[in-house]
């Protein structure tokens, strides 16, 4: 007896070497290769030439440690936005940077420093230079070597560096054109100072976190009466600064008297103190009085016409106090006046400056005393208090508080003392708590105005109208900070930086202004570096022979690192000799067709999108960026904050070593960017659970298209099912170009999701393997199905490119061969004639009966007395006039995998299965007759097989008289 014939060599199953398990771990690095030999970048440049411009400027990142989750976030997203904007027609450019001054890397020299037991004062500053520079080249080459694995496709053998020696000079000549046209200014105001780091702090260097601070509430004598003014405050160690008081025309004010308290209060009986009415409760309360009564109203008009003693006056603090009227008081806490120190607070700052003259008049001297210096001790400036310590160098509570509080109970000034947990500014670097201190610094200001009338304030704010914000929100989030802000701080008392390379006249402490002189700076610069700066002591090399060195003083701040950052764009997008292809940028501000985009986190609102936007209103009059998009912070898998502490960080190094940077750029693309993301160890899983999906479906593709010979569509006689699916191409292909230009990659992940898994894999795939695998090769539906296939995979490799930028290009390989690159393709755009809403109608419809029949079969599965669908014949009863309409000429045994089926008009038996959400069907489940073809399994009737192949059917033993006449294997 002959052995059963084979029928499945002759089967078109599909054949592909992409394989099913990614291992992209391994994968990637082979394709990042690749796409250095071949100068994927650089062919993606020559490809787009003459196209409009689409640049996405790099917002830098320090270069001082291994990449975190967030850097992950930020460079995949960055990417998506590149590669996406290129695929749509730009030329889309994308040149790394990244930050090399500033603290960040200086406190981590120190940092080695200390732990040898040395000072960095007791190095040349030129050498502890280098060492700064030599850290960031470093870490700068780690970098770039973890985004570059991360898919991330860029020119990164050419970023910009802000310790670039040309970098450097043009920083200093931005700040040269605010020195020019009068905007620069060396004042004396409040700052945020760090005593463990000795420098003034920008906001954007501050983050706020749980402190226990010391209160106070104590008594201030009014001159002429037998009353106090009563303040509260939480820094008791500013009374020494105290040169005021401020109080609010809008609040009700009463005299108080003490009527009964124990004898060992602060607060006798019969003192009298004046306070909001709102809060006298509260602090009688607070000082454990036991007693009291309302005397009288306290008019503003009263208020003002007083003047108070210090608190501590006989101990060197023997000047009047003066009453001020201010907005910023309220009734919410304390007592309704602010103790105003103006040389510890903006407010207090401004109040005092506000009201100058008037104080002058009064004979009251309107020096700010510098009460706390560097080290945050108090000067000599704080009489009795000289040498104390407000904050320690370990950024612990000095002996301050405590000195002053007991100043106050000796002098019998104390009314009550507590404690209080509030929100503190901390150092983000040192995560210590900062403090206000007057200090001479360098500003730029927001207010004064340029030769043109507007300010620096009012040209930022019309700039930001300007520019598109995604999301949109981001816009009143900024309009509030640069309506807010005050003069923008731009000097640092650190070494590693940008130095304000100005001299200042000794006499006149006017600003050199000479254009010889900058150019000799500036040529310096470019040849050695800022270190020239501060190779010369006194400065004469760039003075010259006009000046005498001891008549200028030679500024050796330097600059805030926000002012470095925020000048990138002059020496990035503006230099056409280091970035050529940035050359002839015409932005649409200027009427050209080219797009600057800046995207980061939402914190740089107040970070580098800030300065960027002070910087060019400053010395170009609008902003540097056409559009601004933000995304949020990343959170682990609960919504907490990561912490090493806590142990739920997430390294991006180690969910690569994992699973590979796919799984995290599709992270990126399925979460909602612009609020905080989530990721942890189920949400990963979830990921690459949906990565498997879709790349099975890529692989059943690519197996399919082997056996494809590359024919085109029919222009006639196309399948209703092939029409089906063109349809949804043209369909999605608008909504998904339209996503990718709104940067809506949450919208992409969704639709090409569903699209793959539930109309391709779930459905058309599975309906149409019967065709592929066993038609003949001559079947016009297997060449159409395959056709249509191709297009699929098109639009699919394509759309799908910038998000799973190694997968797609696997794919795309594996179908066209290595020489090309998805990458240098265009979006798949699909043909609008192809759009046919009855047809989709109504295939909606068979669908939704198709739900009812694919239900009965598993319900039969289950009790087993069902294996595969082809076993089944099912009759289905159809009482919905549409759904039968629909389904009337439709073959429901090959939509539904079936060996047959049979549609009956009607309700159907009670006990048919039927789902709630179709109405209208109902399917009594039957055996399909006659018997199993041993070929495609499909069960027929054997009398009408063809004689020569007598065990498949009539369709399968067409295909093997071609199969045997083309002896095709």
């Amino acid at each position: 007896m002959s052995e059963p014939f084979d029928y499945s060599k002759t089967l078109l199953l599909p054949e592909t070497a992409f394989p099913m398990r990614a291992g992209l771990p391994e994968k990637e690095p082979e394709i990042l290769k690749s796409w250095a030999a071949t100068g994927l970048y650089d062919r993606l440049r020559r490809e787009a030439r003459g196209r409009a411009k689409f640049v996405l400027h790099d917002g830098p990142p320090y270069a001082n440690g291994h990449l975190h989750i967030g850097h992950a976030l930020n460079k995949i997203l960055k990417d998506i936005v590149t590669k996406s904007q290129q695929m749509a027609g730009f030329d889309s450019d994308y040149v790394p940077g990244w930050d090399c001054h500033g603290l960040p890397i200086e406190w981590k020299i120190e940092e080695q420093y200390r732990a040898k037991g040395l000072n960095k004062d007791d190095v040349p500053i030129v050498e502890f230079r280098r060492e700064c520079r030599a850290f960031a080249s470093h870490w700068l080459d780690v970098q770039r070597e973890e985004f570059k694995r991360l898919g991330v496709v860029g020119d990164w053998d050419r970023p910009y560096l802000t310790m670039s020696f040309a970098a450097e000079a043009q920083i200093a000549a931005e700040l040269m054109k605010f020195a020019a046209n009068g905007q620069l200014y060396r004042g004396s105001k409040p700052v945020m100072w760090s005593v463990v780091e000795k420098t003034a702090l920008a906001e954007a260097e501050v983050e706020y976190h749980d402190y226990q601070s010391d209160t106070i509430f104590a008594a201030f004598p009014v001159l002429g009466q037998d009353f106090s003014i009563v303040i509260w405050t939480t820094t008791p160690w500013t009374i020494p600064g105290n040169r005021a008081i401020s109080y609010s025309k809008r609040i009700s004010y009463g005299l108080y008297r003490v009527t009964a308290a124990a004898e060992t209060n602060w607060a006798k009986v019969g003192a009298q103190y004046v306070l909001a009415d709102k809060l006298a409760g509260d602090l009688l309360k607070a000082a454990k009085v036991e007693g009291f009564e309302r005397l009288r109203d306290v008019g503003a008009a009263e208020l003002a016409g007083y003047t108070t003693a210090h608190p501590l006056r006989g101990n060197g603090y023997d000047f009047d106090v003066p009453m001020l009227e201010g907005d910023h008081v309220t009734d919410d806490a304390g007592t309704g006046f602010v103790h105003t120190a103006p040389g510890h607070g903006r407010e207090d700052f401004d109040i005092w400056m506000a009201n100058g003259r008037e104080l002058a008049a009064r004979g009251i001297d309107t020096a700010i005393p510098y009460t706390v210096d560097g080290d945050g001790r108090f000067t000599k400036e704080a009489p009795s208090f000289t040498g104390r310590q407000v904050i320690t160098d370990k950024g612990d509570k000095g002996d301050a508080n405590g000195a002053v509080i007991e100043a106050l109970a000796a002098a019998g000034r104390l009314v009550a003392r507590g404690r209080l947990k509030h929100t503190y500014p901390h150092s983000w670097r040192s995560k210590k708590p900062v403090i206000f201190r007057n200090t001479p610094q360098w500003f730029i200001a927001m207010d004064k105005p340029y030769d043109d009338g507007t300010t620096l304030r009012e040209r930022a704010l019309k700039a930001i109208r300007e520019t598109e914000w995604v999301p949109a929100s981001g816009e009143n989030r900024i309009t509030g900070m640069i309506e807010n802000r005050p003069d923008w701080v731009v000097s640092r008392q650190r070494a590693w930086g940008v130095p304000i390379a100005v001299f200042v006249n000794k006499e006149t402490n006017e600003i050199l202004r000479d254009e010889a002189v900058d150019h000799r700076i500036r040529e310096a610069f470019t040849q050695e570096g800022a270190d020239a700066w501060f190779a010369s002591d006194d400065g004469a090399r760039f003075l010259g022979s006009e000046y005498d060195p001891k008549d200028w003083d030679k500024v050796n701040d330097v600059l805030d690192v926000w002012f470095d950052s925020g000048s990138t764009h002059a020496f990035t997008l503006e230099d056409p000799q280091a970035f050529p292809n940035f050359a002839g940028l015409k932005r649409k501000v200027d009427g050209g067709a080219d797009t600057v985009m800046y995207l980061e986190g939402s914190d740089q609102h107040r970070g580098w999108f800030h300065s960027s936007l002070l910087e060019s209103c400053g010395t170009r009059g609008r902003a540097p960026f056409d559009v601004v998009l933000t995304h949020g912070f990343v959170l682990d898998g609960d919504g907490r904050k990561m912490s090493k502490s806590i142990g739920n960080t997430v390294a991006p190094q180690d969910v690569i070593k994992q699973s590979g940077a796919d799984i995290l750029r599709l992270w990126v693309a399925a979460s909602d960017y612009s609020d905080d993301l989530r990721i942890g160890k189920e949400i990963l899983q979830t990921t690459s659970d949906t990565y498997r999906k879709l790349r099975n479906t890529i692989r059943w593709m690519l197996g399919a298209l082997k056996h494809h010979d590359g024919a085109t569509l029919p222009e006639t006689d196309v399948p209703e099912l092939e029409r089906l699916m063109l349809h949804r191409l043209a369909e999605l292909s608008p909504v998904i170009h339209e996503a990718y230009r709104t940067y809506d990659y949450k919208k992409v992940f969704a639709l090409l999701t569903h699209f793959m898994t539930v109309d391709l894999s779930a459905f058309y795939f599975d309906v149409r393997k019967d065709t592929l695998y066993c038609d003949p090769l001559s079947s016009q539906g297997r060449k159409a199905a395959l056709a249509v296939i191709e297009e699929v995979f098109k639009a699919v490799a394509t759309w799908l490119a910038p998000v799973l930028s190694f997968t797609a290009e696997e794919a795309w390989w594996d179908r066209y061969g290595r020489n090309g690159s998805v990458h240098l393709a265009p979006f798949y755009t699909a043909d609008a004639a192809w759009l046919d809403p009855a047809l989709d109608a109504k295939w909606d419809k068979i669908r939704k009966v198709r739900r009812v029949v694919t239900g009965a079969l598993e319900v039969e599965r289950a009790a087993k007395r069902l294996g595969s669908s082809l076993e089944a014949a099912p009759i289905v009863h159809i009482a919905d006039a549409d759904l039968a309409a629909a389904v009337a000429g439709t073959d429901m045994a090959e939509v539904a995998i079936t060996s047959g089926a049979t549609v009956v008009a009607g309700e159907g038996p009670a006990d048919a299965f039927r789902l709630d959400e179709v109405k209208g069907v109902a399917v009594v489940s039957a055996k399909a007759s006659g018997v199993k073809c041993a070929r495609s399994w499909k069960y027929f009737d054997p009398t009408t097989a063809d004689p020569a192949f007598p065990d498949i059917t009539p369709r399968d033993a067409r295909a093997m008289r071609e199969w045997k006449a083309r002896h095709v294997l």
